[in-house]
């Protein structure tokens, strides 16, 4: 496979023939439509990518880019994987939507997929994963207040300060980012947070109405942060001791990324439920679940919780070879194996700029230092050698490629991340 960014020819070839049909507008034209026209709630990068295959990109001018960022673990598959890309096809020219007013027969094998993969009894299928925290919210409640005996109205659900859990007004409301919450208040009541990593601090906050724990395995958003060793089990043994739900969120850490299917697992640990989203949808279909077993899952009665898209057909054929794409390939295992290399060789670099480098498996964290400024600039700096990854929490850059990515790719991003970092 061809370096040489600046080749478009053989960059060309190597994606659609439809690559070499003149866009309708200039990138810069492109960006400025997006800019009158869009909401100015992101802050890209300035490259306009048109096509994609694999690892690999393509901006308007032809020009090729190493993806290290995956759409923040939507695209563990890497991009129109073809197994996944004739899934889609084919059901779309059979049925994309029922709506769960009736049964459709993608559903039932979807669920039961995904139950035998994550060991849980059940399957709540939803779109988003902001949705799936959301499902999961709802359904510590309803267990608080059913069968823990919590009174009506006063359940409390403790989460981790750092966290990223969604969008929503109820999940930006228990954020402890300032920026995430400034304009959008009031916000839902029931939500206590504690520092991540601090498992003292968790047990002292548990009070008779705590319903559940929710927290990410590893703060991905939060900058890659990684937990003190042992917390993880600690958590477990609280959460069991005081009959609260360990809810754990692996919408960014599951299905491969961090070298096991689930983040948790390197805990040797089993939480109550889990929230799916991002990579189940093979980054090509918003496809996302909340898992429990029945004890929690059984609190939902019909006409409680629901979605017109949730579990619809489309969607569950899509996950159905998302997920086999994941087993069959054992992503799992080339992301603990690349991404263990990958970040011992940033190490070994002896980056003056460089703080820390962090992560598990495919999900690797740079923090750069406060006096080498903010991250985004190196980052753009990569972007101009071919490379796209981004910043997270200013002053860490996020690499994060397809867990598909061949290792001959991942050392020529490794080669231009050095002459950034160097």
């Amino acid at each position: 496979m061809s370096t040489d960014v600046e080749n478009t020819t053989s960059v060309m070839t190597s994606f659609d023939p439809g690559a070499t049909v003149p866009p309708a507008h200039s990138p810069d034209e492109l960006m400025a439509i997006e800019h009158k026209h869009g909401a100015h709630n992101y802050h890209p990068l300035p490259v306009v990518i048109a096509r994609a295959r694999g690892s690999w990109v393509q901006d308007t001018a032809g020009r090729r880019y190493l993806d290290m960022l995956s759409s923040y673990s939507a695209l563990n598959q890497g991009h129109r994987h073809p197994r996944i890309m004739a899934a889609l096809k084919a059901q779309a020219d059979r049925i994309t939507l029922t709506s769960r007013a009736f049964h459709n027969d993608q559903l039932g094998p979807f669920v039961a997929k995904l139950s035998a993969i994550s060991g849980f009894d059940m399957v709540l299928p939803m779109n988003t994963g902001a949705e799936a925290v959301e499902t999961g919210i709802k359904a510590a409640r309803k267990w608080a207040y059913t069968q823990k005996g919590v009174p009506s109205g006063q359940a409390e659900i403790i989460t981790a300060a750092g966290n990223f859990h969604g969008r929503t007004t109820t999940i930006v409301g228990f954020s402890s980012e300032d920026q995430y919450q400034d304009g959008f208040g009031p916000f839902a009541p029931g939500f206590v947070s504690v520092p991540f990593g601090d498992a003292a601090a968790l047990e002292a906050a548990i009070t008779p109405n705590t319903a559940a724990f929710l927290v990410e395995p590893i703060q991905a958003e939060g900058g890659i942060l990684m937990p003190p060793e042992g917390y993880l089990q600690q958590v477990r043994e609280i959460c069991t001791r005081h009959n609260v739900l360990l809810f754990i969120d692996e919408i960014q850490t599951g299905l491969g990324r961090t070298g096991r299917m689930f983040a948790y697992e390197h805990a040797g640990i089993r939480p109550d439920c889990v929230s799916l989203g991002k990579a189940l949808g093979g980054g090509v279909y918003p496809v996302s679940a909340f898992l429990a077993d029945t004890q929690v899952m059984s609190v939902f009665a019909p006409g409680d919780h629901g979605s017109t898209f949730g579990g619809n057909p489309l969607g569950a054929a899509i996950a159905m070879a998302s997920l086999d794409v994941v087993i069959d390939e054992d992503l799992a295992t080339r992301a603990e194996s690349l991404g263990t290399e990958l970040m011992q060789k940033i190490r070994d670099l002896n980056s003056p700029h460089v703080v820390q480098v962090r992560g598990a498996g495919l999900l690797i964290g740079v923090e750069i230092k406060a006096e080498s400024g903010t991250a985004r600039p190196f980052c753009a700096a990569m972007m101009e050698k071919g490379l796209l990854c981004k910043e997270t929490h200013a002053q860490v850059i996020r690499l994060a490629p397809p867990l598909t990515i061949d290792q001959e790719d991942l050392d020529w991003a490794f080669e231009r991340i050095a002459e950034v970092l160097v």
